[in-house]
């Protein structure tokens, strides 16, 4: 009987963990539309204007236009990371969130924070398109790689490439989220594959894919195809060495590249 059992239980674990990643991907994509709606419906109701993905550091004015503040790291005395009302609940796009700072995370995403030995989940894994706002309405004095593409600020600008086109949010890996946005890095786009390469990680929660929004309201869950895309996760801390991930060739960064920006 025990051995029954045994086989039994060996047949239905695989079908339990399918379906549950299957459950983790549709309300990651439930999590999606709903924060990209708030995001929309900020803009309808402000003439159009796009939030800031991050604020400026150089100018606090830019804070409260950008749809979150707030650096996460893994350290418990930065409330960022554990508590919703350090920024969550003090974004713009707050009051079309129906009261639910679950949307802002990916449920697949198991990160957490020790505070004072209690064990809290970190509150966030969705980063905006850097090129939704920029900093602070600005290309952040990155240089070409960022200035010689377009920062959107209004939502008729979207339509090059097109708002089906355009990723507002994603869900970005543990070790790679700090401030509000993601920066695609542009360098070789169209037709450069030699300087591919990543400024910030993309999550790859859903089993090797990673859930996206996009600004005409869509969701869905994109399969990346280069393993380069997901180095080892580290655990407990925060990559902070930018431009340490070439990647030549990476079809992913080309897809990312084709649904962040356009050329000024």
């Amino acid at each position: 009987m025990i051995a029954i059992i045994a086989v039994l239980a060996s047949l239905l674990l695989p079908a339990l963990g399918n379906g549950k990643l299957k459950a983790q991907g549709l309300q990651c994509m439930s999590n999606h539309r709903q924060l990209c709606l708030a995001w929309h419906m900020y803009s309808d109701d402000n003439r159009d204007v796009l939030l800031f993905a991050s604020e400026n550091p150089a100018d606090p004015s830019t804070d409260g236009g950008a749809w979150v503040t707030g650096t996460l790291d893994f350290d418990p005395a930065n409330p960022s990371n554990w508590d919703p009302n350090e920024n969550i609940t003090k974004s713009p796009m707050w009051p079309y969130c129906a009261n639910n700072p679950g949307i802002w995370k990916c449920p697949a995403d198991r990160s957490t924070v020790t505070v004072n030995g209690v064990v809290l989940p970190r509150v966030r894994s969705m980063s905006m398109n850097l090129f939704l706002g920029g900093w602070g309405g600005t290309d952040g004095g990155w240089g070409p790689v960022f200035s010689a593409y377009h920062i959107y600020l209004r939502q008729p600008d979207l339509i090059d490439p097109g708002y089906s086109k355009v990723f507002v949010f994603l869900d970005q890996r543990s070790d790679s989220i700090n401030m509000g946005n993601f920066g695609t890095k542009m360098a070789g786009w169209p037709d450069q594959p030699d300087q591919y390469g990543f400024y910030d990680l993309p999550g790859f929660y859903h089993h090797l894919a990673c859930g996206f929004s996009f600004a005409d309201g869509h969701s869905e869950i994109r399969r990346w195809l280069d393993g380069r895309t997901m180095p080892p996760l580290l655990q407990n801390q925060i990559i902070w060495s930018y431009n340490a991930f070439s990647m030549p060739g990476d079809q992913d960064v080309a897809w990312l590249q084709d649904h962040a920006s356009r050329p000024n």
